[in-house]
């Protein structure tokens, strides 16, 4: 990189700043640490501000970080609080008030399509609530430019999804000196063809962009998407898989692919990793029997499906079946005990397993809905739960249950009380079989802790494992399989992990130990420590355009 297009501040806006809501806020707050190594607090977050809500442990103030700053943007009527993202590397987080900008909501919109073409005329839901907090980001950038920084100083504004692009058109416009980057870590039309059941892939290059937004009534998010891709400098997205879908949909190929790499520094090792994984197993354990009546071994093999909950793109669907195939299953020294910790419409734990969880005994006799830890506010119409209504959790004949764990494992869901990390330190085995997956965090972190997982050829994670593999076969032994999927063989990749599951249940303790250790050494080529120069990259891309216009204004 030509040093006089080193950044002197890196601004990244997403709303999942401070925000825990899914797989952005894992990239960016395991990035962080990197980022603070590159650049030591000349990297700022911004983040929306939720007020009381912000979890303490997550941000806090602090009134000496750019206090003249602090005073100057209170004076102009910007509602900012500055502080530190309580994550690795400690980073500066400005977490912005935006509700105030919803009464001139119609102005900006119309500014936006004069200026850009954007059509904000559709918008509904969540539309609306994105767009003003990308506008007050960029207000921050602007004051934050106006009181800090200097205009010989190099600034990259780095925005993330469909959500950043308003505030990083108006950044283009309003601040030409500042460099601009956009990642899109999935399309919102390429996700939408795909929740919707249409076959993404067979008919992939016929899809046009504009009229599938039209058919599936996603203009705006469509619209604002599209034209932040055409109009930042620099256009960067997860993978190779989604750059096609980029190249397609929003016709506009990245400049370069920036693919989510992990931090392994939290993740236990020696005598703390057996523990934590040895206490996480023996309270699913008394979880599974205090719901079911079954007793539960150390031996016992404990499989799931985490993420998003998207039944048919995450293969939630496929995870399932795969699970009822096993009801023959039969080895009373090694039963399997499946999990679905994906987060459904709850209402709470559910008082029958408190109780029953709060005395030190075994119980006999199951609860009813012996599938679910927590209640749930509509079961009849719970897509996972009517799958998982019609396994018989209670037959003790059957060496394998299946539960639902429909929370935001956060640690204090009520039951379960355990971080996500910690439950997944118990699993033997992941699946994550995802139809549509621009990366896929939870695989890397699946092996990242050791597990083997299975993976599939439509997730971004899993074409780079393929790469990683060189052609060779892989496999469970391995460290990761992963199958084949494509839009109409369902049956198939069902067959298959049912073969690799059963396959994997019957192996050595030798053998399982060794598929542990590939596991952990081909997460260990996902470190950010070797994906972070592809940002840099991306940087040196924007400052570039910059520069030019720099000269030529």
């Amino acid at each position: 990189m030509d040093k006089s297009f080193l950044p002197n501040y890196i601004i990244e806006s997403s709303w999942e700043v401070c925000n825990k809501v899914g797989g952005i806020y894992t990239v960016l707050s395991s990035r962080a640490r990197m980022m603070q190594l590159f650049k030591h607090d000349k990297v700022i977050f911004i983040g929306p501000d939720f007020g009381d809500k912000v979890p303490s442990d997550i941000f806090e103030p602090d009134y000496r970080i750019f206090p003249n700053w602090q005073v100057a943007a209170a004076e102009e009527g910007l509602h900012i609080r500055v502080g530190r993202w309580l994550i690795p590397g400690n980073p500066i987080a400005v977490l912005v008030e935006y509700e105030q900008y919803y009464s001139n909501k119609n102005y900006i919109y119309s500014k936006l399509w004069s200026d850009f073409s954007v059509d904000s005329l559709h918008s509904y839901g969540d539309y609306d609530e994105a767009s003003m907090f990308s506008y007050a980001s960029a207000k921050v950038v602007e004051s934050f430019c106006s009181h800090v920084a200097n205009m010989n100083d190099n600034i990259v504004f780095h925005g993330n999804e469909w959500m950043s692009g308003l505030g990083l058109l108006y950044v283009r416009k309003f601040l030409p000196h500042v460099a601009t980057v956009f990642t899109t870590h999935a399309t919102s039309i390429g996700r939408s063809i795909a929740g919707n059941g249409k076959p993404l892939y067979d008919y992939f290059t016929g899809y046009n962009g504009d009229q599938m937004a039209f058919e599936l009534n996603m203009q705006s998010k469509h619209s604002i998407e599209k034209q932040t891709a055409h109009n930042v400098d620099c256009f960067t997205t997860v993978s190779s898989i989604t750059a096609r879908e980029c190249e397609q949909l929003l016709e506009k190929a990245p400049d370069i692919v920036t693919p989510n790499g992990f931090n392994d520094d939290f993740v236990p090792y020696g005598t703390g990793y057996t523990r934590r994984r040895y206490e996480s197993r023996r309270k699913l354990f008394k979880i599974a029997n205090a719901l079911t009546g079954k007793r539960f071994s150390e031996t016992t093999t404990i499989i799931s499906i985490s993420g998003r909950n998207e039944f048919r793109n995450k293969g939630i669907d496929i995870f399932i079946r795969a699970v009822k195939n096993l009801k023959n299953y039969e080895n009373k020294k090694r039963s399997i005990l499946a999990l679905v910790c994906v987060p459904c419409w709850t209402s709470g734990a559910r008082e029958d397993l408190t109780e029953r969880l709060s005395v030190k005994t075994k119980y006999d006799t199951p609860l009813p809905n012996s599938f679910t830890t927590h209640e749930l506010h509509d079961m009849e119409h719970d897509t996972i739960a009517q799958q998982l209504k019609s396994f018989d959790n209670t037959d003790k004949s059957c060496d394998v249950t299946i539960l639902m764990v429909p929370v935001y494992l956060d640690g204090k869901d009520g039951i379960v009380n355990m971080s996500y990390y910690d439950t997944l330190i118990a699993n033997d085995l992941c699946i994550y079989p995802s139809y549509y997956e621009p990366w896929g965090y939870t695989p890397l972190e699946s092996i990242a802790f050791h597990i083997p997982c299975i993976t599939t050829s439509l997730a971004g994670f899993g074409q780079w494992v393929l790469q990683e593999f060189k052609g060779k076969e892989t496999s469970l032994n391995r460290g990761v399989l992963v199958v084949e999927r494509n839009d109409h063989n369902e049956d198939e990749v069902v067959g298959k992990i049912t073969d690799a599951i059963l396959n994997y249940v019957s192996n050595d303790g030798d053998t399982t130990k060794r598929a542990h250790e590939h596991a952990r050494r081909l997460s260990l080529k996902a470190l950010w420590t070797n994906f972070f120069d592809n940002y840099i990259e991306a940087y040196d891309i924007a400052f570039k355009k910059a520069f030019e216009r720099r000269k030529n204004s």
